[in-house]
């Protein structure tokens, strides 16, 4: 995998480059938190071109598969991208997006600017 190691506001970011094997599985989710903690990194950011289209589709239950590996590592993820579309067809992952996005643990942003601001704690 490819992937970039940087610092945002005192947090070590892994981010994941767009145009790499999809994360479609517990394992894949596996590999890439043994990539983070390789690193020694707390945050990692996955592209949504990353994500499978049944990661969207939340009564696949694989989002609720790869997002436990992070909760129990205890790696915080985020969604990069344009996900408007999925959150247009599926009311239930709009609630999910809505209630991810006011904890600390899974967030999903548009750009890199929104996670920098979301991480300054002056803000």
């Amino acid at each position: 995998m490819s992937e970039t190691v940087t610092t945002l506001h005192d947090v070590q970011i892994l981010i994941c480059t767009p145009h790499e094997k999809k994360l479609a599985s517990e394992a894949d989710a596996i590999a890439l938190i043994g990539d983070a903690l390789y690193h020694g990194t707390e945050l990692i950011v996955i592209p949504v071109e990353r994500l499978e289209a049944a990661f969207f589709q939340l009564k696949t239950g694989l989002a609720g598969q790869i997002l436990q590996k992070f909760v129990t590592y205890k790696r915080r993820l985020v969604i990069l991208g344009d996900i408007s579309q999925h959150i247009a067809q599926s009311r239930a992952f709009k609630d999910f997006v809505y209630e991810a996005n006011h904890g600390n643990q899974i967030w999903f942003v548009t750009s890199l600017q929104e996670l920098s601001e979301r991480l300054n704690p002056k803000r």
